[in-house]
């Protein structure tokens, strides 16, 4: 079904690694396509409730494969075609999903992570805005979600001066969620996942989509629009089950519905 990426389902989590290991996960036209489909499936399939985006190998993903790329480049066709769509993609998923950074996140790849709602890093991982050493500008989103994660200031050092930090850092500055030993890396992120996975979906995917709105309204409109998605939360069979449970003093089971 793909070759380069692997995606798999397994306790209400995808699992979608991207597969170029020898090249350091770096991407191609394919490899686009292929996560922009299997981001596609996920959005479809009610068995999916949570999204983990990881890479095989020593690297999360090193950014385009420049090898692929010629003199007559239009970089800005390459970005319209290939990578808004399957970032677009990504933040209209209303499902929660992790960028289990097992290695270097560098130039497109560490704009992937960034455009996932959690970053989780192994302790060897490090970060790069690796766009400035080939005069190029941060993009797939990277100027849009940097700013918003660190702050302005913190953005315009990472994005200008291109330096690798490491995953410890990256924490220190909330751009990163948790920081994981290696011995126990894959334990943790199936633990975080399925805890994910097994909350209220419904739930989880109105408060991203208000979360992003907030920063385009007003209070008031804000005000509004969380009434409208708290009535389309207060009628799931999550919240039922969450009011149930309360009243039982138990713990609930959520389905995601």
């Amino acid at each position: 079904m793909f070759e380069t990426i692997k995606f798999e389902v397994t306790s209400g989590v995808a699992w979608l690694t991207l597969n170029r290991p020898d090249k350091l996960n770096a991407f191609t036209e394919q490899m686009n396509t292929e996560i922009v489909r299997a981001l596609k499936d996920v959005a479809r399939n009610p068995e999916v409730r949570c999204l983990v985006i990881t890479g095989e190998g020593r690297a999360f993903c090193a950014g385009e494969d420049l090898g692929s790329l010629g003199e007559e480049t239009n970089h800005g066709e390459i970005l319209r075609n290939r990578y808004n769509p399957m970032i677009k993609q990504l933040a209209t998923l209303e499902k929660p999903v992790i960028a289990a950074i097992n290695g270097v996140a560098a130039g497109a790849g560490l704009s992937l992570a960034l455009a996932c709602d959690f970053r989780l890093a192994s302790e060897k991982a490090s970060l790069v805005e690796a766009f400035i050493h080939i005069g190029l500008i941060p993009d797939s989103g990277n100027l849009y979600y940097l700013p918003r994660l660190v702050g302005q200031a913190k953005a315009l050092e990472l994005a200008m001066l291109g330096e690798k930090i490491s995953a410890n850092e990256a924490k220190s500055i909330g751009l990163v969620t948790k920081v994981i030993p290696l011995e126990s890396w894959h334990d943790e992120v199936s633990s975080f996942a399925e805890k994910l996975a097994n909350m209220p979906t419904k739930a989880i995917g109105l408060i991203k989509r208000y979360v992003n709105d907030s920063w385009d309204s007003d209070l008031i409109e804000m005000l509004e629009k969380e009434a409208v998605g708290q009535r389309a939360a207060g009628v799931t069979n999550d919240h039922k089950e969450g009011v149930a449970a309360f009243l039982e003093k138990r713990k609930p089971q959520f389905h995601g519905n």
